[in-house]
């Protein structure tokens, strides 16, 4: 693997595999564009050919080649390996294990084996099924139902069991895949989880198997809908239906288009909205967002008109709101769903969808519209207003935006702008709190500004190497911090883009005299307030030697302090 790694790199350079994604110009030392993991309209995302990286300014992230098909791709390591080999043209060794010969195959490789097995084993079995007879009825086409591989899971106790252990997949591992259950009160007896479903496989954003929805065939069946149950593969929390095939989409559109379920996913695709994606027996969550965010930072809900499902529209969108997302919904003719309105004539369906598609709203104008054709009474009204929408306008981040939409709200009302702007101060804390998690659960680690300008001033050293302007910010260095040598650590990535971008390709001797100016007033301040601190302590010790001494400190470090005015 170690082997394979090195010869991409050797093969490609960091321009080879950013250009597909990002239009880079140079500048400086870097090659600079615009991020592809946020919205900018200045370029802060900054590539170094002599390092192999990459850093935006704007949003934070950076790293290497691997690490930035990751991201943009949406895979792990495994596949930017499989991409990035791909487009090199080397080919990936195998990994044996100690005993030679026979390949060391993960269990998550496993699982992934046994999924994608029973995926074409589902497909195997679609024509001429009832599974396809009602796909059709339902306006997927041909070319759809082939494209997303839906499938059939036969109305049969143990036939995919049977199939794949034939094929000499274990027990353990259907079950640990999901495919199959436990009889309940009958330790060692198995079978099918699916039975009689059309099969709908989830993948992941690499566009691999990791699970299955099952829509009912039988009006008997209690469940219209089975999902997977959560594996090593498959966290619903994290898995966006059909976010492989619409990411290049979210991004050239410039928003996402949130669904209800797989069949308004695959007829939307159908007529041209290859943005749709859909949540997969879960609420939207944090991991949803930011996966989202990777594409576009604009959000259209699409989800049911009724009250649970405007319920459900509310807590996303006010989770996506505090996310700094842009949240719009479209309101949909009473008791229809996108696949609903789609179906049928081709033609009608996608000029009626994208009808009410163009004539989405920011959220708090839906919910009001919504609320004002719901809630005649006045007073129920703005009940369901302080419930429903000004939560929505405390999840959102710009302040601007907050008082955009606290007018709106009031001239919807009747109300003052003062009125509402008091009721959302007074907001109980537990109802935003219940919408919105305002925290993300990751410890954010603050930098002082000397800290912030010693990190640049190392990094000029190391970027600028052999050169006047490196051994000046050596000296003074050297000199400010009374210290005998530099720090041994070597400056982190997004100093070193830092330094690049102040001070671009040839720098002159002095071009950083004002950066280590300021930095030596730090410096000298953090020494002040030091002194001080310990002077007071002292104090209280009533030792008068000990107090001499550091009043002594203090009026040296003062007289110091005092040529930066």
């Amino acid at each position: 693997m170690t082997d394979t790694v090195a010869q991409i790199k050797e093969r490609l350079t960091i321009q080879d595999i950013v250009a597909p994604y990002v239009k880079l110009t140079k500048a400086g030392k870097s090659l600079v564009g615009l991020c592809p993991f946020h919205k900018e309209k200045t370029a802060s995302f900054h590539v170094s050919l002599d390092r192999g990286t990459w850093h935006c300014f704007g949003c934070g992230l950076g790293g290497d080649g691997f690490s930035f098909i990751e991201k943009v791709e949406g895979v792990d390591f495994k596949g930017a390996l499989k991409i990035l080999a791909e487009k090199a043209g080397v080919q990936i060794t195998t990994i044996y294990g100690s005993g030679g010969g026979k390949e060391d195959v993960s269990k998550k490789d496993r699982l992934r084996e046994v999924i994608s097995r029973a995926s074409e084993w589902y497909a195997g079995k679609l024509v001429g099924s009832p599974a396809e007879t009602y796909a059709k009825q339902r306006g997927l086409s041909k070319e759809t139902i082939h494209s997303w591989r839906l499938g059939y899971a036969p109305d049969a106790w143990r036939a995919l069991l049977e199939a794949l252990s034939a094929e000499g997949f274990t027990v353990q591992e259907l079950l640990a895949a999901g495919l199959i259950k436990e009889a309940d009160g009958k330790t060692g007896t198995f079978y099918d989880r699916f039975r009689n479903r059309l099969m709908f496989p989830i993948t992941d954003n690499a566009g691999r198997v990791v699970a299955f929805t099952g829509r009912a065939l039988s009006a008997d069946d209690q469940a219209k809908y089975l999902n997977s149950p959560e594996t090593e593969l498959y966290h619903k929390s994290e898995i966006l239906f059909g976010i492989d095939r619409a990411k290049d989409a979210i991004r050239t559109r410039k928003f996402a288009l949130l669904v209800e379920g797989q069949m308004d996913v695959l007829l939307a695709h159908q007529i041209g909205f290859e943005n749709a994606i859909a949540l997969s027996g879960t609420a939207l969550s944090e991991k949803h967002l930011a996966l989202i965010k990777r594409y576009s930072e604009n959000l259209l809900l699409v989800l049911d008109a009724d009250t649970a499902g405007l319920s459900a529209t509310a807590r996303s969108a006010a989770l996506a709101l505090s996310r700094g997302l842009q949240v719009k919904a479209a309101r949909l003719p009473k008791g229809k769903d996108p696949a609903e309105l789609i179906s049928g004539d081709t033609a009608t369906g996608k000029k009626e969808f994208s009808k009410y598609i163009t004539a989405a709203k920011p959220i708090v104008e839906f919910f009001l519209v919504s609320l004002t054709e719901r809630e005649r009474d006045p007073h129920r009204l703005i009940s369901a207003a302080e419930r429903i929408i000004l939560p929505l306008i405390a999840a959102m981040q710009s302040p601007m935006e907050r008082e955009h939409f606290i007018q709106i709200t009031a001239r919807t009302l009747g109300l003052s702008n003062e009125a509402v702007r008091d009721s959302l101060t007074k907001l109980p804390r537990a109802s935003v709190e219940e919408t919105v998690t305002m925290k993300d659960s990751v410890t954010v680690i603050k930098r002082s500004a000397r800290q912030n300008r010693e990190e640049t001033l190392l990094a000029v050293v190391h970027a600028y190497p052999d050169t006047p302007l490196a051994e000046r910010v050596k000296t003074r260095y050297l000199q400010i911090t009374e210290a005998d040598q530099l720090p041994a650590d070597a400056p982190v990535e997004p100093a070193l883009f830092e330094a690049e971008r102040l001070f671009g390709k040839d720098p002159e001797e002095d071009a950083a005299d004002e950066l280590l100016r300021v930095f030596e007033e730090l410096v000298v301040r953090e020494a002040y307030q030091e002194a001080v601190t310990h002077l007071r302590r002292i104090e209280s010790s009533g030792d008068a030697k000990a107090i001499e001494s550091a009043q002594a400190q203090c009026a040296k470090i003062s007289t110091r302090l005092a040529v930066f005015g």
